[in-house]
């Protein structure tokens, strides 16, 4: 891995270290008031250290996505560029089914559309 690619993990790791130190889980469902298609995965992976796999399952049926995931984002220049390619569109692909799943499932908690509760509707005095 390169020295950039490690900075930038840094960079977001520090990032997201200081939104949950103000309190923000989730910076898009903080902005926009909807949960984005991760939403779940922090808790889903603290189920995981806890081995409960089923708990990780209810927060996020994609929990264990990541690992290949970063594996294949590692291993990205020594991989043909098709496959690279196929397995990115693979992985995006499936978050936005379950994402849109989640959406539609009636009484999730996890995954919500609240755009009212949202910072930018906030801002702009409509929402609450």
């Amino acid at each position: 891995m390169k020295k950039e690619d490690w900075k930038a993990l840094a960079m977001i790791a520090a990032f997201y270290g200081l939104l949950e130190l103000w309190g923000i889980t989730c910076p898009i469902k903080y902005l926009t008031g909807v949960s984005c298609p991760g939403c779940g995965m922090s808790r889903a992976w603290l189920s995981v250290l806890r081995l409960d796999l089923a708990g990780a399952w209810e927060y996020h049926p994609l929990y264990w996505l990541p690992v290949p995931g970063a594996a294949l984002f590692l291993l990205r220049g020594r991989l043909p560029a098709a496959l690279y390619r196929w397995g990115i569109g693979l992985i995006c692909g499936l978050f936005l089914v379950v994402y849109a799943v989640r959406l539609l499932t009636p009484g999730n908690m996890i995954v919500v559309f609240r755009p009212q509760e949202g910072l930018f509707l906030r801002l702009l005095g409509i929402g609450r």
